[in-house]
């Protein structure tokens, strides 16, 4: 493919289909254009940097430099024209495109609460949407010389950002409007055995808690709480989720729902126009979360390419995983009720909320459906593979749930790397299979960093880097005959 692709939005999506389109042959001008004036960043990992276990280097993502590739970060596109085929930005500048990738992400919702007002950018001093880079920051500035801490929102964004301010000492409390915590995603039980964990790790939780109003003054937040309740603290973060940005891909007169509306190639209502991530809508259903969104782009990449034009889009079910000091979960699947008329249905669970460990499976007809994997368990590894690739569970479904074969004491893991097949996924976000980490080796990789780099593993959510670790590891150790997957 030659011409012009202009891509707007330089986040994780936006990024990484600029490097995967400039790692591809051909003769074309990828521009991208940031509102952001930072450089690409993964903001997954902005819980770290909250929590003070990175610095802001560790969070930018590797950029798509070289021949072909121009990065406009701190520039704003302002209007699309279609019929043009032209940008337009905040710098008075006007930009053709041969095509046109819409990847503006989504943007921090504030509730309507009186004392608040509907832009994040224009928010009370200390009380902090928590969303952005330049968020983190400002939380981080309110957070000195702070010794306590209000998050509005139990979700997974908002724990994050509760866990990271508790790891600098702060006392936190978590405000939620919801009987249980990541309802999204758990059920009552675990979101039971989450908050008594959180309890322990510094952070209470103020559960079926309708926030009516925020007052600030000079020094402290109030938030006033439907039941009478008053909270008060010296910082209020806001963590209510997110919603997509569409206003440019309205004003061009695509078709935008919840979302931009993409079909399987990632094209608009425009045929020259695509969207990727938080902003497109697919089939309905909105992403916000890295895996899709860089799925799409490696798709949208061998579209707009023409290498692998007949790529299409197909989603997969998500994991989410929530992996921070002292808290480890990963919750897949379907969970909710069950079809009275599926015969096949299979329901395991096991608590054990003093050492704050929680699983449930739902196997149907010998596949596992959906799970929640809470706490030190070995096997979550093993679970998420087998959700994954649709793969018959053991006939041992209690390995599972513990995280070791029944009557082994030594709490060896249900599968190793060697036992692994090199099919196997083992970085859900960038899609990387324990094959791929294998001939990495092979080629010549010999440390994690090598590997890494190579494979892009551990560098979505980083929930995998034990799993890739103890492969690089095996592989060190093993003989060249064992290493055969």
């Amino acid at each position: 493919m030659t011409g012009r692709v202009v891509i707007v939005g330089y986040g994780m999506a936006g990024s990484r289909l600029a490097s995967e389109l400039r790692a591809r042959d051909g003769d074309r001008k990828i521009v991208v254009l940031g509102a952001e004036p930072h450089r690409a960043y993964n903001r997954i990992m902005l819980s770290n940097l909250l929590a003070g276990k990175i610095d802001e280097t560790q969070v930018e993502l590797t950029e798509a430099a070289g021949h072909g590739v121009d990065i406009r970060p701190g520039v704003t596109v302002t209007a699309v024209d279609p019929v043009a085929a032209t940008v337009t930005t905040d710098r008075n500048d006007t930009i053709s495109y041969d095509h046109l990738v819409l990847a503006t992400g989504s943007r921090a919702m504030v509730p309507p609460l009186p004392g608040l007002v509907p832009d994040p950018d224009r928010l009370p001093e200390r009380v902090v949407a928590f969303r952005t880079l330049d968020d983190c920051r400002r939380i981080l500035a309110a957070a000195t010389g702070a010794r306590t801490a209000l998050v509005l929102g139990g979700g997974l964004l908002g724990l994050e950002a509760a866990r990271g301010l508790a790891s600098r000492g702060l006392d936190v409390r978590v405000v939620h409007p919801v009987g249980h915590l990541m309802n999204r995603q758990l059920d009552p039980a675990a979101g039971a055995v989450l908050a008594r964990t959180l309890a322990g790790l510094g952070v209470i939780s103020h559960l079926d808690a309708a926030a009516t109003a925020v007052h600030v003054d000079a020094d402290r937040v109030t938030l006033e709480l439907a039941a009478g309740q008053i909270l008060t603290a010296d910082l209020l973060v806001l963590a209510c989720g997110v919603r997509p940005e569409t206003g440019l891909a309205r004003s061009a007169g695509l078709t935008v729902e919840r979302g931009i509306v993409v079909d399987d190639r990632l094209a608009t209502s425009d045929p020259r126009i695509f969207a990727i991530g938080d902003c497109a809508q697919h089939e309905g259903q909105l992403t916000g979360l890295v895996a899709p969104a860089w799925a799409q782009a490696r798709v949208l990449a061998g579209v707009l390419s023409g290498d692998r034009a007949g790529d299409r889009y197909r989603p997969q079910a998500p994991v989410t995983r929530l992996k921070a000091a002292g808290i480890d979960l990963a919750a897949m699947g379907d969970l909710g009720p069950v079809d009275g008329s599926e015969p096949a249905v299979e329901e395991l669970s096991f608590t054990d909320p003093a050492r704050g460990t929680y699983a449930r499976l739902r196997i149907v007809r010998e596949r596992l459906t959906g799970a929640i994997m809470l706490g030190d368990n070995p096997a979550v590894g093993t679970v998420i593979q087998l959700f994954d690739r649709g793969t018959p569970v053991p006939s041992d479904r209690r390995a599972l749930l513990l995280g070791r074969a029944v009557g082994d004491r030594s709490g060896t893991p249900v599968e190793s790397p060697a036992l692994m097949p090199d099919a196997a996924t083992v970085c859900q976000c960038n899609t990387v299979p324990k094959g791929a980490l294998v001939r990495c080796w092979r080629a010549g990789a010999r440390s994690v960093a090598e590997v890494v780099t190579a494979t892009r593993a551990t560098t979505g959510c980083g929930s995998c880097r034990d799993a890739v670790e103890g492969i690089v590891h095996w592989l060190s150790t093993a003989d060249s005959a064992e290493v055969s997957g």
